[in-house]
């Protein structure tokens, strides 16, 4: 990575401070992720691998655009304090491939007339408009998932009238859909979701294994990270040789899928049915060694005690706020000889270690998912005490 500091007009502007580091160097803000979160979960003895980097721009994934101004002159992006449009139609930080299909959206808005959501009206009475947010996402072979969050199904037709007219211009779309959110609150989508397309799932292509999206699952932002995230729990556990490997909050089962073996165990849990079914489905196409299930329930909950007392192995990739008292402590007590911990959060990550004593940090990665801000993805491999000892 070079010295240079990312250009962005908007930042300069002061209209857009999504990217809290953007007049850092990115080697200096690489040091100092690192420095921050060894300062949080170092250990005696424990080995920290180079930074896995990423590309300072043009990495993120995923674009969620708040849709602003009118029908005929929209804006995709944020809001100003006053709740204006800020159009980052030309944001650096996403993929080529969403940066060249905002300008078509945007015109695909104009094309099927449909309003913008007026977010400064507060009655129900007064609140006008139907369109939210328009969220984008690219797979790693350039085929796009769009989503258009609606007030409601008003503009239904419309949208499926043009539709045709959008798939010209944006020949690698492959998945369309509405999803409703009639909430008048600052909520990115509803549970409803509408597929418009014949496809119902983005392939997101990672080496020799292919996760299917569904619209609702979480993908992590950066794909190239994401990639080398998996490739490291590869590594790290091979001289581990474990039989049976639980993944709690496993997702679309990115983890689970990597770490399929001969004669290996893998069990996925998840909260969203809709992850399940995409994992399910990577699973029977890839046909994978070993035996791997997935199953559809809080990856927190107490049930799951049998499954912990069984497993070699627990991999966990909890949101933000960590795994939580409860599960950490249920971790502690289980007797699994190592977790693979991965955590966008250092801080509730070295929390839920206090909580986990049995356990020592033997190896650490930081994997840089969310370049131009204080945001890291960090990899840690613990051991149980009583094993090396």
């Amino acid at each position: 990575m070079g010295p240079a500091v990312l250009d962005c007009a908007h930042f300069a502007a002061g209209e857009c401070r999504s990217c809290a580091w953007l007049g850092r160097r990115y080697d200096d803000q690489l040091a100092a992720k690192l420095a921050a979160t060894r300062a949080l979960v170092d250990a005696a003895g424990m080995v920290w691998e180079p930074p896995v980097t990423s590309p300072p721009e043009g990495f993120r994934n995923k674009a969620k655009m708040v849709v602003a101004g009118t029908a005929g002159a929209p804006s995709l992006g944020i809001l100003d304090p006053r709740g204006g449009g800020v159009d980052l139609r030309d944001c650096p930080l996403h993929t080529p491939g969403i940066v060249a299909a905002l300008p078509v959206l945007a015109d695909f808005v104009v094309r099927a007339a449909l309003t913008p959501y007026d977010v400064a009206s507060t009655l129900p009475v007064t609140q006008r408009g139907e369109l939210k947010h328009v969220l984008v996402t690219e797979s790693p072979d350039g085929e796009l998932m769009v989503r258009l969050v609606l007030r409601s199904t008003a503009d239904e037709a419309r949208v499926r009238k043009h539709l045709p007219w959008l798939q010209e211009r944006l020949p690698h779309l492959r998945v369309l859909t509405i999803n409703v959110q009639p909430a008048h609150r600052a909520v990115l989508e509803g549970d409803r979701e509408l597929v418009l397309t014949a496809a119902d799932t983005l392939p997101m292509r990672l080496g020799a294994i292919t996760l299917h999206l569904r619209p609702r699952s979480f993908f992590q932002t950066n794909t190239d990270v994401a990639a080398a995230l998996y490739r490291e729990a590869v590594a790290w556990t091979a001289d581990l040789a474990p039989r049976r490997v639980l993944d709690l909050y496993c997702g679309v089962g990115g983890f689970a899928l990597h770490l399929a073996a001969p004669g290996r165990q893998v069990t996925g849990i998840e909260i969203s049915a809709d992850a399940i079914a995409s994992a399910e489905r990577s699973r029977d196409e890839a046909a994978l060694p070993g035996e791997i299930r997935f199953e559809v329930g809080d990856a927190t909950a107490p049930e799951h005690a049998p499954l912990l007392a069984e497993a070699d192995l627990v991999v966990v990739n909890p949101p933000r706020r960590g795994l939580g008292p409860e599960l950490a402590q249920r971790l502690e007590e289980s007797g699994v000889p190592h977790v693979l911990y991965s955590s966008c959060n250092p801080e509730t990550l070295a929390r839920d270690l206090a909580t986990m004593a049995s356990y020592s940090p033997v190896r650490g990665r930081l994997l840089d998912m969310f370049p131009q801000t204080p945001h890291a993805e960090v990899l840690v491999l613990l051991e149980r005490r009583q094993r090396s000892e």
